[in-house]
Formats: structure tokens, sequence, C-alpha cells
């Protein structure tokens, strides 16, 4: 069930909301516990094969996370014996096939692979469950309720493609009286965020989708496209993805906030950072914010020197680029944000000895987006021989194409019209934070003209949100979802 959906949209989720609030009436435990069941009812919808993988990490987690709290000198032991049998267990769904494979190819051997079925988030909810285990380690954090981690991990706003939720984000707010009670600053904010993620994702990424893959097909089967093509497959699908991962991002906010819950931010209008190190405080911050706690300052962080920080930046951005997927494009892609990321720290910190002029804002900006989306290649293609030849193409290797003939026809032209549009908006228009942030300023004051804006902005969003409705084909995934 995808939010995407008109069951979900229509049916899960108002239910969802009767049964909550219905079940807050009776108390607060109810509330939870009612939550935390919808939530498995939605994970399950998928399907329940993998519901007993999820049980099974959720009630492990817990047992050890008390362990380690009742423990004394053996709580180092029982972190170690906890976090190895999630990355065992994870790798065990999600790169066992690909380790084979590797093996195979390498030593020229034929170990068949076991193709296990990839359990649903399987890596947002273990890495969630790993950062609550080391917390407790170091006392930053306290078990609760079985009810309350229940609900912490099957939150199923987040539970499917994140944000990788932190306990201090989340457990005290399953304890306020807060969210026993529908909000209607916080319904009326939840449908902005609802209505703008749909049609980040029905009418843009869906959209510009068709022009992306037919490019990277291309690609695949030639291996000689012309600058031209190269270039606006790429950016076709820099926007889908940013449109696609935003658009799931806001939805997942706007549906915890009817249920008066705050997520945390996951995606701040990325492609509008000056640098690469920008670039990773806005894009998947959640991410972000996990690698830099729980793996580079582990290694040691800044703390060692240049050399070992800068080993540790690359060592970090090769391992989230293998947590999106078990292929050596995502290590390819990881090794090139962990590189850029060096030589952004080298450059600044040369900048800064030297005394030299700040670089204009938007030059950085240029360079950012470009290499972000040479990045993007490996991401995207199957394989790495299918990066290759896309570079290539991109560099005008194989040449600009018949750019004559490619202009004069009609999808192309539409193509290239939409993808600059499509770049226009993501640079010049508000991201979602701040269109709510100026909707819950102007729409709440106490003023006469109040009546007229609530009208209006009903009006708006309404139509705006009926559209995407109506527009609801095929109903895809959303990228993040097979990560």
């Amino acid at each position: 069930m995808l939010f995407n959906s008109l069951e979900f949209l229509f049916v899960f989720l108002p239910l969802a909301l009767l049964v909550f609030f219905g079940a807050a009436r009776l108390s607060d435990r109810a509330a939870i516990i009612s939550l935390a069941l919808l939530s498995i009812a939605f994970y399950s919808w998928w399907d329940i094969r993998f519901l007993p993988v999820l049980g099974a990490s959720i009630a492990f987690n817990y047992l050890m996370a008390k362990g380690i709290e009742r423990a004394d000198r053996s709580r180092k032991p029982v972190l170690a014996i906890a976090i190895t049998l999630n990355l065992a267990t994870l790798f065990l769904y999600k790169y066992l096939d690909f380790s084979i494979a590797s093996i195979n190819a390498a030593f020229h051997l034929s170990i068949p692979l076991q193709h296990l079925a990839l359990p649903l988030g399987i890596s947002f909810f273990t890495f969630t469950q790993i950062a609550y285990l080391v917390d407790v380690y170091k006392k930053e954090a306290h078990t609760s309720q079985p009810a309350d981690y229940l609900l912490f991990v099957t939150y199923f706003p987040h539970l499917i493609a994140g944000p990788i939720l932190h306990h201090a984000q989340m457990m005290p707010q399953f304890k306020t009286e807060r969210i026993l009670k529908p909000h209607a600053e916080a319904f009326v904010i939840g449908i902005i965020f609802i209505t703008i993620g749909l049609v980040k994702k029905v009418l843009v990424a869906d959209h510009i989708a068709r022009y992306a893959t037919p490019v990277f097909a291309m690609n695949g089967e030639t291996g000689a496209l012309g600058a031209l093509e190269a270039w606006t497959g790429i950016l076709a699908y820099s926007l889908q993805l940013y449109f696609d991962f935003s658009g799931y991002c806001d939805m997942a906010i706007g549906i915890s906030l009817l249920f008066n819950i705050d997520l945390p931010l996951n995606f701040a209008s990325p492609y509008k950072s000056a640098s690469i190190i920008e670039f990773w405080r806005r894009w998947h911050m959640t991410l972000s914010q996990f690698l830099r706690n729980y793996l580079y300052i582990p290694l040691g962080g800044n703390r060692q020197g240049t050399a070992r920080r800068y080993t540790n930046l690359f060592l970090t951005m090769l391992l989230g680029g293998l947590w999106h997927g078990a292929n050596w494009t995502f290590v390819v892609w990881g090794c090139m944000h962990g590189l850029y990321l060096i030589i952004n720290h080298g450059f600044s910190l040369v900048h800064r000895k030297l005394g030299l002029p700040e670089i204009p804002a938007g030059i950085g900006l240029l360079l950012t987006f470009i290499a972000v989306v040479f990045a993007w290649v490996p991401f995207r293609a199957d394989n790495l021989t299918d990066t290759v030849s896309m570079w290539k193409s991109m560099l005008a290797m194989n040449g600009i194409g018949d750019t004559a003939s490619m202009l004069s026809h009609i999808p192309f032209r539409k193509a290239l019209a939409e993808v600059m549009a499509g770049i226009l908006v993501v640079m010049l228009l508000p991201n979602s934070q701040q269109i709510a942030a100026s909707a819950k300023e102007h729409l709440f004051r106490e003023e006469p003209a109040a009546a007229m804006k609530w009208t209006l902005a009903g009006l708006l969003f309404g139509i705006i949100f009926s559209y995407a409705v109506m527009s609801i084909g095929h109903v895809s995934e959303f990228l993040y979802f097979q990560f």
C-alpha cells in the first residue's frame, strides 16, 4: 500500500485516524497500542511473509537493549553481539547474493545464488535499532515500555523508506497528551505537506521518469548516446529522484502530523547547495546524521589528524553508498562522494590559510550541482559498464548527437523544455517547509481577513489535491523503497 495510492489516501489513512483517536478516548496506552497495530497492518499489506523478520528484529533488539541496560562489565560484549547479529541479518537478505556473485566473478566459481526476498524497509528499521542500542549502551537512552518501542520501530509513516528515526526525537512524543486529540493546526499543515508530496510524486517525478528511463535503457543497449541525449536523460533522472524522494518525505511528515507527531526533516533543497559539504547537510539528512554519529565519529572523526580524518570521511561515504544497495555502482557512488568531501574540506582548509576571497555562491552552486549529477550516473545505472558509457556520452566522447534532428523532434523538445523548467523550479521556488511555514504564519493569525485566507487556501489546496488524485494512474513505488 503506497502513500500515493487511492486505497491508502481514502481507506487506510481515514480508518487509521478514526481508530487512533477513538482509542485515545479510552487511554493513552490504548492509543499507542492501536497505532502500533495499525503500523504492523500497514507493513503486512505489502507481504505478510516479511512480518516475522520485522517481529523477530524488534523482539531481539528490545531484549538486547534490556540486557545492555542491566549489564555492568559485560555491556560492551552484549552490544557487540547485538550489532553483529543485526548486521548479519542485513547481510543475509541484502548482500549475500551480491557477495557470492562478486566471489564467482573474481575467482571464476559457480556458487549458486540464494535469491532471498529482501524484506521491505530492512535497512531503515535495522539502522534505527542499532542507533538505539548504541545510545542505551552510552546511557543516553533508556528502555521504554514494549508498546512504545514497538511503535518507535514500526511507525508506518517512516517504516518503509525513512526517515531514520532517533529515540530522542520520537519517544517523548509518544508520552505527551498532545497526540491524543486532533489539532486543527497540525491537521491543516499535514494536509499541505501531503498535497505537496503527492504533487511531487504523481505530477512531477513519475512524469519526468518517462524521459530518464528510455535514455538509460538506450545507453545500456548501445552505449553510444550523443551528449545532448545523455545530459537530458541524467538531468531528468536527477529531477525524478529529487521530486520522488522529497515527495515521499513530505507525505511522511504530513501523514505523521495528522497524528500530532513530528517526524525529523530529511530533505531541505539539496540542489541549492553551494558545496558538497552543504549538500550532505540537506540530502537524506537523517542518514547523514546516522553516518556521522554512529560511523564517522566512532572511527575517530577529525580527532586524529588530517589524513585520518579524510580516511574516515572516505570510508563513511563508501559504506553509505553500499547501504543504498548491493551493487558495485553504489560503491562507486559512495566513493565519489567521499572524494568530493575530501576535496571540499581540503580546498576550504587551503582557502582559509591563504586568505583567498570567497568563491561566488553561484559558481559554487553550479559546480556542486554538476558534481552531484555526475555521481547520479552510477546511482541509476545497472552496472559499471553502463556507468562508464554514460559518462563518455556526457563528455561528448560519442559526439554531440544529431542536434538538428533531436531538436526538431517534438517529444525531445518537450523533454528538454520540461527538464529545464524542473531545474528552475528546484532552484528558484520555496521548498515545502517554507510553504508550510508561510501557511502556518498567515492562516492562524487572529485578524479580520483570516476567514478569507482560510477559504482561499482551502480552495487552492483542494483543487491541487483533487487534480493530483485524478492524475493517479499506474501507482509506482517511491524510488527509495528499493533501498
